[in-house]
C-alpha cells in the first residue's frame, strides 16, 4: 500500500500531503501572486488645452510638459482646443479612451460646467476623473485710479459709496471674474453693475479710459497696472497673502470676510481612467512640480506650485462647487457658450 500511495503521489494522482507523526496532512496552498499593473504610458501623452496659446492655462501645461516627460518617459504633447469657455476640450477628454489623453482644467471646467450651461456635453463630477492640483492664484481687486482715499480700506469704502452707479467688468458670464466679484459683492456690502467683455486687455483698457470702477484681475496682469500707478489694488482674494504679490493684503484684511476665491489649474482625465494610470500619473505630477525649475517656471507664468493629490484635487472640486453653486444660484446666472 505504501508503494501504491507514492507512486500514485509521484504520478500527480492524489493531493499533495505531508507526513507528520504518521498522519497524512494537506500541505499549505503557496500565496498568490499580486497581479502587476500593465506597462503605463507605452506612447505619447496628450495634454488637450480648452484655451488658446498664451493662455495661463496653456501657460501652466506648456511649464509642466517638458521635465513630465522626463519622469514618464514618453514624450508629452500640448495641444489647444479652444472654444466654449474650455468644454470642448474637457468634453474631448471625458470621451477619451486610449488611457492617454488628459486635460489640463480650471476651475470652471471641473466644478460648475454643467450648472451655467445644461447644454453641455459632459457632467464634472461624473464623465471626468481629478488626478492631481497643478497651482493656484489668487485674484486682485483693483479700482480706478481716480477712487479716492489713500489705502486700501479706504478705497473698499470709495467703491461703496458710488452705489448703483458703480460697474465693474468680467471676461464674461461664469468666468471666476465674473463669479468672484458677485461673492465679493454679497460678503463686502457694495454694489456694481456687471460688465462682460472679451477677456482681460478689454477690461484694463476700459479702466484705464474711465468706464469702469472695478474689476477682479490675475495678479501678473494686475500688478503690472498697479506699480505703473494706473490702478489700485484693494486686496487678494486668498485666504493668505500671496507670493505673486507680496505687498498686497488680503481682502479679510480690509474687512471682507468669507469672499476666498482661487483660480487653480489641474490635470483630470476621463472617468474611465484606471486606477493605476490615475496613481501613476499624479505621483509624477507631484514630483514634477515640487521641482525647483518647474516651480520658477510656474511662478514666472503666474502661478503658484501647489501640487496635490486625486483626493485632494477632489476636496477643491467639491468646495467650489458649493461656493460658486450658490452664487449661481443666487444671482440665477447662466452661459451660453
Amino acid at each position: 500500500m505504501r508503494r501504491t500511495f507514492v507512486a500514485a503521489l509521484l504520478l500527480g494522482a492524489v493531493p499533495t500531503f505531508v507526513i507528520a507523526q504518521g498522519i497524512a496532512v494537506p500541505a499549505a496552498k503557496p500565496a498568490p501572486q499580486a497581479a502587476k499593473a500593465p506597462a503605463w504610458p507605452t506612447k505619447p501623452v496628450r495634454l488637450l488645452i480648452g484655451f488658446p496659446p498664451g493662455s495661463v492655462q496653456d501657460a501652466s501645461a506648456r511649464a509642466i510638459a517638458e521635465p513630465l516627460a522626463k519622469v514618464l518617459g514618453q514624450p508629452v504633447l500640448v495641444e489647444n482646443k479652444s472654444g466654449a469657455s474650455g468644454t470642448i476640450a474637457a468634453d474631448q477628454v471625458a470621451k477619451s479612451t486610449d488611457q492617454h489623453t488628459f486635460g489640463v482644467m480650471n476651475n470652471s471646467q471641473l466644478t460648475i460646467a454643467k450648472m451655467l450651461n445644461p447644454a453641455i456635453a459632459y457632467d464634472p463630477e461624473r464623465d471626468l476623473a481629478p488626478v492631481a492640483l497643478i497651482g493656484t492664484t489668487p485674484m486682485v481687486l483693483v479700482v480706478s485710479a481716480g477712487a479716492q482715499g489713500n489705502t486700501p480700506a479706504e478705497w473698499l469704502t470709495w467703491l461703496r459709496a458710488q452705489g448703483a452707479k458703480a460697474s465693474y467688468g468680467s471676461p464674461g458670464n461664469g468666468t471666476p471674474g465674473h463669479l468672484g466679484m458677485e461673492l465679493i459683492k454679497s460678503r463686502g456690502s457694495f454694489d456694481a453693475m456687471h460688465v462682460p467683455y472679451q477677456g482681460n486687455p478689454q477690461i484694463i483698457t476700459a479702466m484705464l479710459g474711465g468706464q469702469l470702477h472695478a474689476a477682479l484681475l490675475p495678479p501678473g496682469l494686475a500688478m503690472q497696472q498697479v506699480k505703473a500707478g494706473k490702478l489700485k489694488a484693494i486686496g487678494v482674494t486668498s485666504e493668505r497673502r500671496s507670493i505673486l504679490a507680496n505687498d498686497l493684503p488680503t481682502l479679510r484684511e480690509v474687512g471682507v470676510l468669507g469672499a476666498d476665491v482661487e483660480l487653480w489649474t489641474a490635470l483630470a482625465g476621463p472617468a474611465s481612467l484606471p486606477p493605476h494610470v490615475r496613481e501613476k500619473l499624479g505621483a509624477a505630477i507631484i514630483e514634477v512640480v515640487k521641482g525647483e525649475e518647474t516651480r520658477q517656471r510656474l511662478v514666472g507664468v503666474g502661478w503658484q506650485p501647489t501640487p496635490s493629490t486625486a483626493e485632494g484635487l477632489r476636496i477643491r472640486m467639491r468646495s467650489d462647487t458649493k461656493t460658486f453653486g450658490g452664487i449661481i444660484l443666487m444671482r440665477n446666472i447662466r452661459s451660453e457658450s
